[in-house]
């Protein structure tokens, strides 16, 4: 066989049938290396993966102020590589199902292109970013506790955030020990202040405004009947009066020596 050289010979050398037989036995003892290691037939998410009969998935109640009925989210889940070290569950696909219908159009067409995502593999929790970034222009609401949402389809996205959480996908950021001191000393700082201003006006012991604001830590015994209960990080209560964060869009801003702070994730205006 005819081999065109198109470059200049620098050098050559002759391989000895002692070399080549040398070469081959190498060569023979790593084929064998590789056939005696065990290899692992680690199954990754793709969009070939057929259905499996039985799937595995939670429901979420939606009750938004927007609908009169309330909505309820299913997402499937998938088990890859069920009884081995590499099992992990993966999201397979979504189905949303209400009494109203007023928008079933976009909500079939929704479901579908998220299953197709979510079949698709690789990381799927862009869908939580791109989703939570939808604002009505009509406007957002709270839900209940006090937890803003910019749009319908921003608290679906919240949902599947929280799901795609609990198959352990995705994760909290973690506190810093600082910003857990910080948001724990304004706490007790206003629940102080609190306490001292029912105190002034003479509010009876019993009857006050002021027992417990927070789980921990504790002015007083007695329940705080006006506190509002929130979804979050240990079901912290905050006052009433609070006012959203715009960082954690959380009711929990409250006015404390002259200043806004969140009594939520601990932001504060003057820095």
């Amino acid at each position: 066989m005819a081999v065109k050289i198109d470059q200049k010979i620098k050098g050559y050398s002759v391989v000895t049938p002692e070399e080549r037989a040398k070469q081959a036995a190498e060569a023979v003892s790593r084929q064998a290396a590789e056939a005696a290691q065990p290899k692992a037939n680690v199954i990754q998410m793709h969009e070939k993966i057929e259905r499996p009969e039985v799937l595995i998935g939670s429901t979420y109640k939606i009750k938004s102020p927007l609908f009169e009925h309330a909505l309820y989210v299913t997402i499937n889940d998938i088990v890859l590589n069920a009884g081995t070290e590499h099992e992990h569950r993966r999201p397979f696909e979504i189905f949303i199902n209400s009494k109203n219908m007023d928008h079933f159009q976009w909500i079939v067409a929704l479901t579908r292109i998220m299953s197709a995502v979510f079949r698709k593999g690789g990381d799927v929790t862009f869908v939580v970013d791109e989703m939570k970034a939808v604002f009505d222009p009509k406007g957002g609401y709270f839900k209940a506790g006090g937890v803003y949402m910019p749009s319908l389809v921003a608290e679906l996205g919240s949902i599947v955030e929280d799901h795609l959480k609990s198959i352990g996908m995705m994760h909290d950021p973690e506190m810093s020990d600082a910003q857990r001191a910080l948001i724990a000393e304004k706490r007790a700082a206003f629940a102080a202040l609190d306490s001292k201003k029912n105190s002034e006006v003479g509010v009876p012991a019993g009857d006050d405004a002021s027992g417990e604001l927070f789980p921990e830590p504790k002015v007083r015994g007695d329940a705080r009947q006006e506190d509002v209960e929130v979804t979050g990080d240990g079901g912290v209560a905050f006052p009433p009066s609070a006012t959203m964060c715009h960082k954690c869009s959380t009711k929990a801003v409250v006015v404390m020596d002259g200043c806004a702070t969140c009594l939520n994730c601990g932001y504060s205006k003057c820095g």
